[in-house]
């Protein structure tokens, strides 16, 4: 039992090497198609070590005996935005292909329905999953965000900060950890990020519309994190308020 479990998990973490392989073939493929820069390849580079890293830490930590479909389509959703991410970072040197950008990023967003679906129907659902998804999420709004902000201004930079402020705000208020109740308005809300930022950097629409789809997208986003911040603090106080009881009652 315990050899099949090594093996297992070897088998698991060459998935996240293959995944690492492809990334490193995108990049060429994206580096022969444009003749990308220093920095794509640099930064593409990072993402893709990076991100087998990191998903290799998480896996070994897991324990996961299967990678699993789900995750599979994911790890291709990380690709994609590594191409992203990379593309982003040559447009500081040169003038992005935008079409590009924008058909790796519009596939990236189709497959965010995908993964859920994909382990829902194989009961494949794991909390690693769903972190792996998530944090994919939010690095593309990130990078979409730094992509906008060079048209807009450094103001767009807080639609891909305001995910990353809020764990780091948790670190110093354990109450904003606590688990928040399944909502639509959420999902809706962070599923808009993505489609927002990705009409205002196609260069499509004019300024004045495309200033005001990205402000849409921050005040929704401002709503949505206020919201859930404002539940996180009343159920704080609620929780609290028996334990300052007991306490009173036993002085």
């Amino acid at each position: 039992m315990a050899l099949n479990n090594t093996y297992d998990a070897r088998l698991v973490q060459q998935e996240t090497a293959v995944g690492a392989g492809v990334q490193i073939l995108l990049l060429a493929l994206l580096g022969t198609a444009i003749g990308m820069g220093p920095a794509g390849w640099v930064t593409g580079l990072v993402f893709a070590v990076a991100t087998w890293a990191v998903l290799s830490r998480a896996l070994h930590r897991s324990s996961l005996r299967t990678f699993g479909p789900a995750n599979r389509v994911t790890l291709g959703r990380a690709t994609l935005v590594g191409g992203v991410t990379a593309l982003v970072a040559d447009s500081f040197e040169s003038a992005p292909p935008v079409t590009l950008l924008v058909g790796l990023t519009a596939v990236a967003l189709i497959l965010d329905g995908v993964d859920g679906k994909v382990a829902r129907r194989t009961n494949t659902s794991t909390a690693l999953g769903a972190r792996f998804d998530m944090e994919v999420d939010a690095f593309l709004i990130l990078v979409l965000s730094v992509y906008v902000s060079t048209a807009l201004g450094p103001w767009v930079l807080l639609i891909g900060g305001m995910r990353y402020a809020f764990v780091a705000a948790a670190r110093v208020a354990p109450w904003l950890n606590a688990p928040l109740p399944p909502s639509t308005a959420r999902k809706t809300v962070a599923a808009l990020q993505g489609v927002l930022l990705l009409l205002a950097g196609s260069a499509l629409l004019p300024y004045a519309a495309t200033f005001a789809v990205v402000l849409l997208a921050l005040g929704s986003l401002v709503w949505s994190f206020g919201r859930d911040v404002l539940w996180l603090w009343r159920t704080s106080r609620t929780a609290a308020q028996p334990a300052a009881e007991k306490l009173l009652e036993l002085v």
